[in-house]
């Protein structure tokens, strides 16, 4: 049983997210959650002013003042009225992040949720009946409403859950089966579990994990395609980074130079004094991504250990403050960012695709080992072009847009949970069109009769890229990009 710490890195969120262990909160935080609810009901009881959601309606219903005896009816109605979401079913694995991260925020002690109701919902990470939520819904402003609406209503024993092993169920039979009651939710309760950016931020940690993935295996094909292209190493000499020193730009300038200087092709003589942009700018093109992908990160890590619900209680001030802090904005523009950041590696990528079946430098047209009855790679190509420009496409910043909701109270909305979603088709986009690229350049290698640095070597032997005139294309490319990226 792994305790809830009381912050997380990137990397620790990613390597518990994708463990199996089980959860718990530590006595210190169980404590400071009890100090919350205590310090809701004292501020309820000494006669202060109305809370919003706590004794008054939601949105531009807040005006509206509810009885004391109606407030858990309150709180019941909120989950199920926003449990708005449409689409189709998100993967499971994103909604059990979202747990966590609500499991953590509450945990944070400014939320006013009681120990029990947050229990539940590590009963459900811990068992791995995961609430079905789907994709559609948030304008990631007032937190992501319907979706952690969704997530929460297994706490009624309302909606669906799905386990791997056992499937899809009722929240109430599996609630039954468990000898588990639905906990009614107390004043507060509902309006915390469901303002928050989990929805945003737990699609921002797979974004992450992907990219992470993705950005240790660009040097190893971009550094092969330079070196089956006979591509001159000027380029990724620390001179010039020195006189232009980002820090990604330098930092992928060294590892391309690092591999293409133990090539045994390296011997070869350079056919051009300068070669294209999508070689020779590899280190400025890959190196920008690389700083706004880290960008991205350090915002992502800060949300990761922000408190995101609404309105916060602070215990030892004794006051409780209603604000923003669910608005998606910081998310929103950041998965924005990372999009178009990871979109430019599949556009250069495509670039180099292209010159290595182009039919220059003693290669064949399309990399084919006989031109004309074999078209070789050339719809490999075309392939890549399609996602480069669906890319482009998904890659339309959804933090540009707004859209005025609740009767004019929530009249700027992040479009964050868009954001979120286009984001993750690109990272997938992206594998495909690197793949495409690595599948290329080892064609290609396999004209030289030479051999190259030695991780693309060592990949190399899992790819066996010369069978292409006996296995569909596809398949090829899956091969390649499961050998990159073990998916």
């Amino acid at each position: 049983m792994i305790e809830i710490q009381e912050h997380y890195s990137l990397k620790s969120i990613l390597e518990l997210i994708q463990s199996d262990d089980k959860i718990c909160y530590s006595p210190h935080i169980l404590q400071r959650i009890k100090t919350s609810v205590s310090a809701l009901s004292d501020y309820l009881q000494n006669g202060n002013p109305a809370v919003y959601g706590v004794n008054t309606g939601f949105g531009s219903l807040q005006h509206v003042r509810i009885p004391d005896n109606e407030l858990e009816e309150l709180q019941r109605n909120l989950l199920i009225t926003h449990a708005a979401g449409t689409g189709k079913p998100l993967d499971t694995g994103i909604v059990k992040t979202m747990l966590l991260l609500k499991i953590i925020n509450i945990g944070k002690g400014y939320s006013a949720v009681r120990a029990e109701v947050a229990e539940r919902l590590i009963w459900h990470y811990n068992n791995n009946w995961i609430p079905v939520v789907h994709e559609q819904g948030s304008l990631g402003a007032s937190g992501d409403l319907a979706p952690l609406s969704e997530m929460c209503l297994p706490l009624l024993g309302l909606g669906t859950l799905e386990h791997p092993i056992f499937g899809a169920k009722s929240a109430e039979n599996v609630l039954s089966e468990n000898n588990l009651k639905p906990i009614p939710l107390k004043p507060k309760e509902a309006l915390a579990l469901i303002n928050g950016t989990q929805f945003m931020l737990a699609h921002a940690l797979q974004l992450a994990e992907a990219t992470m993935k993705l950005l240790e295996k660009m040097p190893i094909v971009a550094a092969l395609s330079a070196d089956t292209w006979l591509c001159r190493q000027d380029p990724f000499k620390p001179e010039l980074h020195r006189i232009r020193p980002h820090a990604g730009q330098i930092s992928v300038a060294e590892g391309i130079l690092s591999r293409l200087e133990k090539s045994p092709m390296q011997v070869l003589p350079r056919p051009a004094v300068q070669d294209p942009y999508s070689f020779r700018c590899i280190p400025q093109v890959h190196g920008a991504s690389i700083d706004a992908l880290n960008h991205c990160f350090s915002v992502w890590e800060t949300e990761l250990n922000s408190v995101t619900d609404n309105p916060n209680v602070f215990a030892e001030e004794k006051i409780v403050l209603s604000g923003g802090n669910f608005h998606g904005q910081p998310l929103a523009l950041t998965l924005d960012y990372a999009a178009m950041a990871l979109a430019e590696l599949a556009n250069i990528s495509e670039r180099r695709t292209y010159l290595l079946i182009s039919g220059q430098r003693d290669l064949p047209a399309f990399l084919a080992t006989n031109p004309g009855t074999d078209s070789g790679y050339m719809i490999a190509q075309y392939t890549a072009a399609s996602i480069v420009s669906k890319n482009k496409q998904l890659c339309t910043p959804a933090s540009v847009d707004s859209i005025v909701s609740s009767n004019g109270q929530e009249d700027h909305v992040s479009m964050g949970a868009n954001a979120a979603v286009k984001a993750l088709q690109v990272v997938q986009n992206v594998k495909e069109v690197i793949a495409i690229e690595w599948l290329c350049a080892n064609q290609a290698l396999s004209f030289r009769n030479a051999t190259t640095f030695g991780e693309a070597e060592k990949l190399r032997m899992q790819l066996n890229p010369d069978e292409h005139t006996h296995i569909p294309m596809h398949e090829l490319i899956s091969r390649s990009r499961v050998t990159l990226f073990g998916n």
